[in-house]
């Protein structure tokens, strides 16, 4: 099998000759596989790391003026060699009430955003690689613009300003998905809704407060995508696993990336309570075993996704489960790989 049948049968629940391997990967760590590999771009490498990539995109959108696509400002932030871009102003201060939304000046044209550019890429990667795009979100965007802080507060203490701005939110991203899937529902296997709920411990906001805020968002998105044909897969980081069977109500297909070292993510419970329903995509532990262990560990550590994850050859997508982080051995990126080759 190539790499795209081979993940399309796990998405269909069809036979395999083995569980399909994906990586993620910082800037950092793309550069030295392309050096380690001698590859010139990215199909060049993951056809000699000879993994099933899922190629997932953004979407595209005119030069703002050093602001995010949602206004906000950022700046450059370090860790060891590690270069990361954090939020430096959120774009809605100063806009603290729901009349004044209307004069937020940097909201996004569902007009401009670059469609031809954005097929170009998806037909490109379609021919040997399932697709996965373009990113969307709801409260991760309503958080860049409003401070991580103050959007927790807002949930308790402002709701009716928390819908207002995730209406607009939603009504832009809603448009953008349907001029985008018009255009290239063709070559798009899956949509990325990726909406971090979950911490390391628990989740970043309450249940009752998910279900009013997010809960009917993210139904009418499910039902968006699958009229097109497409799947949704859905990330969240951390422990996420009180949300999941709600995730499903929605109508989710993929979950990543599964933390599982994270309380009430067990690989073997996820398996048994929502296997049958869900896809998993991730699983290979980015924070100690990838970054930290030896061969031997992360050989471990891949064979136990494999065979609770990935029972009985089905329902999962093995991968890190998140982007490896740089300093990460280049042998131990190539150990998981060869890991799942050899299952």
């Amino acid at each position: 099998m190539n790499p795209k049948e081979r993940v399309l049968a796990i998405l269909n629940r069809e036979p395999v000759d083995r569980i399909p391997v994906d990586i993620w990967y910082t800037t950092e760590v793309l550069e030295s596989l392309y050096a380690h590999f001698g590859a010139d771009n990215e199909p060049d490498l993951y056809q000699k790391m000879g993994i099933d990539k899922i190629h997932w995109f953004g979407a595209e959108y005119p030069e703002t003026g050093g602001r995010t696509l949602w206004g906000t400002t950022s700046r450059r932030a370090y860790a060891g060699s590690s270069e990361y871009i954090e939020i430096d102003k959120p774009g809605l201060t100063g806009f603290e009430t729901v009349e004044s939304l209307e004069d937020y000046p940097y909201w996004p044209d569902p007009e401009k955003f670059k469609y031809d550019n954005m097929v170009e890429r998806v037909k490109l990667f379609s021919q040997d690689y399932v697709t996965n795009g373009p990113w969307v979100s709801f409260y991760e965007i309503y958080c860049q613009m409003r401070g991580l802080e103050q959007a927790m507060m807002d949930l308790a203490l402002m709701p009716d300003y928390v819908n207002a701005v995730l209406d607009r939110i939603e009504h832009i991203q809603t448009e953008m998905l349907k001029k985008y899937l018009d255009r290239a529902a063709d070559y798009t296997d899956m949509v990325f809704v990726s909406d971090d709920m979950g911490s390391q411990n628990g989740l970043l906001m309450s249940l009752s407060m998910w279900d009013n805020f997010i809960k009917p968002r993210m139904e009418r998105f499910c039902k968006l995508i699958h009229s097109y044909g497409a799947r949704v897969f859905y990330h969240s980081d951390g422990a996420c696993e009180q949300l999941i069977e709600r995730l499903i109500e929605t109508g989710i297909d993929v979950l990543n990336p599964i933390q599982h070292v994270c309380p009430g993510m067990e690989m073997a419970g996820l398996k048994e309570k929502y296997g049958d329903r869900i896809i998993f995509h991730g699983g290979v532990d980015t924070q100690d075993a990838l970054p930290f262990g030896d061969r031997a560990k992360v050989r471990a550590e891949t064979l136990d996704c494999l065979n609770t994850l990935g029972g009985g050859k089905k329902g999962f997508i093995c991968c890190s489960c998140h982007n490896i982080q740089a300093g990460t051995p280049v042998d131990n990126i190539i150990e998981m790989i060869e890991t799942v080759k050899q299952s």
